[in-house]
């Protein structure tokens, strides 16, 4: 009885202060979470009444459901169909990006209050206290559960009117990989010594389980590949919400959030704070650093890198795939609306092309937003003062990570755009400048992430509300046919529709002097204010 007794004290006395970090984080992190959450339960409670105008009625369906049996290339975007329903419509269309937008947000989160806290220092301070050795790896955990909780919570409630069992499966999924990338954040972030490096490895492995899922998909119809199931994404796919559910998957990420959460609590107890199992590179610095823009560079090469295979890659995918869709939507004058709306009236097979380089377009700004805000975390966490103790002005610092921002933007679109051509197969002019007409719009949503970082550092996680407000309304807002003023408010409404529409410079120019003001104001503001304490 002793020995029970001394063991729960041990293990109050390490999860001491829980309570306290997870209202911290939920504080911390009131702008991040709430916008995520809402871009992805957005996404999926659209879906049902755009998919009613696009397949209204049984015989559209079926035709839908023959037409991605032999359709490999949609499946590997998509995934298979399992059902004709509304909801198992749903569960299909968006079911694989719900599931990818929970893991990115869990991961997110997850490394933020664990690896980038000790990396800042933050964590010292807190672990001096009345808090236990496994409380903030517990917080974490606990806010990114609540977040996925929360979007459980929201598509379960938008989707019962589609039937109540399908809709809580659909939640349950959702969450479901949520939690699994954010237990296996926990256990990279025990491994690594960097932030940085945390979020980039399990955004690979999350890049990887896409891959599988989709080279799986595109070689069954079914989502019986062994492919798919070492996939959590094919997880949230074969669990079947709407088809006759398969109540037993949920195992599957029970047991994957349980199994990684032990192995992360195993790890976080055994290591110092600050220290991690992966020791970092001995030795000097190879390369020339003697510039602001060399050290960005170096600071920011893997995720430019990682970003460009990503954008080439999926080029790729999506050039490959332009002549199914073409033959997908067929006759279907709703879906042909969409597509026209989202690219163009210059033929669908253009005008799909067109929506191609739009949603690519729409994510290069999450990549411009990140790669903007690697200048607050380098002032929050202390790096930028030494740096700029030296003969080193703060324009030359932020100009040197600026550069690698909106110049990586560019790189990764033209990047995809010789993806789509090679995948398409036709002549790649005309896609590389439909990419390229892309770039200005994702500077000025760099350029609103400098001038809120330049105005206040506690303003700068708000770019990516601006993103995800952005990201929204070019994905969903053709689908729900919102008024163009509602389109228009998103710096992507403005450029033309390309390939097959004509050029108009006018747009492109005015979004280029944009987005140089905004950075101009960032910069001025930069230069102005004191650096974060």
């Amino acid at each position: 009885m002793t020995a029970v007794f001394a063991v729960r004290g041990t293990t109050t006395r390490q999860l001491a202060g829980t309570g306290t970090l997870v209202r911290f984080a939920l504080r911390r992190d009131r702008v991040m979470i709430p916008v995520w959450v809402a871009v992805n339960a957005l996404m999926v409670l659209s879906m049902p009444n755009a998919l009613k105008g696009l397949y209204g009625t049984p015989a559209e369906r079926a035709d839908l459901m023959r037409q991605m049996a032999t359709n490999s290339s949609l499946r590997a975007m998509v995934g298979p169909v399992f059902d004709d329903s509304l909801g198992a419509l749903t569960a299909w269309r968006v079911g694989v990006y719900a599931g990818a937008l929970a893991a990115v947000m869990s991961l997110l989160v997850v490394v933020r209050h664990t690896r980038a806290e000790e990396e800042s220092g933050r964590q010292e301070l807190v672990a001096s206290g009345m808090v236990g050795r496994r409380a903030s790896l517990t917080a974490a955990l606990l806010t990114a559960a609540t977040a996925d909780a929360v979007l459980a919570l929201l598509v379960t409630a938008g989707l019962a009117g589609q039937g109540t069992s399908g809709a809580l499966a659909f939640g349950l999924g959702v969450a479901g990989v949520g939690m699994v990338f954010a237990t296996m954040a926990a256990i990279v972030a025990q491994l690594t010594e960097s932030a940085r490096l945390a979020r980039g490895l399990t955004a690979a492995v999350l890049g990887a389980a896409f891959v599988l899922r989709a080279a799986g998909d595109s070689a069954t119809d079914d989502g019986s590949s062994p492919l798919t199931w070492l996939s959590p994404i094919g997880w949230l796919e074969n669990l079947r919400a709407y088809a006759d559910e398969r109540w037993w998957v949920l195992l599957l990420f029970t047991t994957a959030v349980l199994v990684q959460g032990a192995v992360a609590y195993g790890l976080a107890g055994r290591r110092d704070v600050g220290m991690s199992f992966l020791p970092t590179r001995p030795g000097a610095a190879t390369g020339h650093l003697g510039t602001a823009g060399a050290l960005a560079w170096r600071l920011q090469r893997g995720s430019v890198l990682g970003w460009s295979i990503g954008f080439f890659l999926a080029g790729v995918v999506y050039g490959g795939m332009t002549e199914g869709a073409a033959d997908l939507v067929g006759d279907n004058a709703k879906a042909r609306e969409i597509f026209e709306r989202m690219g163009g009236q210059s033929g669908l097979t253009n005008a799909f092309l067109a929506s191609m380089v739009g949603m690519l377009g729409l994510i290069a700004a999450l990549y411009v937003v990140g790669s903007v805000l690697r200048l607050h975390g380098e002032e929050a966490s202390g790096r930028a003062e030494p740096v700029l103790a030296n003969a080193v002005g703060r324009l030359r610092w932020a100009a040197g990570h600026l550069v690698v921002a909106f110049g990586g933007a560019a790189l990764i679109m033209l990047l995809a755009g010789l993806g789509l051509a090679a995948g398409y197969g036709k002549e790649a002019g005309p896609i590389l400048g439909a990419c390229l007409v892309q770039v200005p719009a994702v500077w000025v949503v760099g350029g609103l992430a400098v001038l809120l970082y330049g105005v206040s550092p506690r303003w700068a996680m708000a770019a990516w509300g601006v993103a995800g407000a952005v990201l929204l309304i070019g994905w969903v807002g053709p689908a729900l046919d919102a008024p163009q003023a509602v389109l228009d408010l998103s710096p992507f409404g403005h450029l033309p529709k390309l390939p097959g529409g004509g050029m108009e410079w006018g747009p492109v120019a005015i979004l280029t002097l944009l987005a140089a003001a905004l950075v101009g104001g960032g910069l001025a503001g930069v230069r102005r204010r004191d650096l974060t304490t």
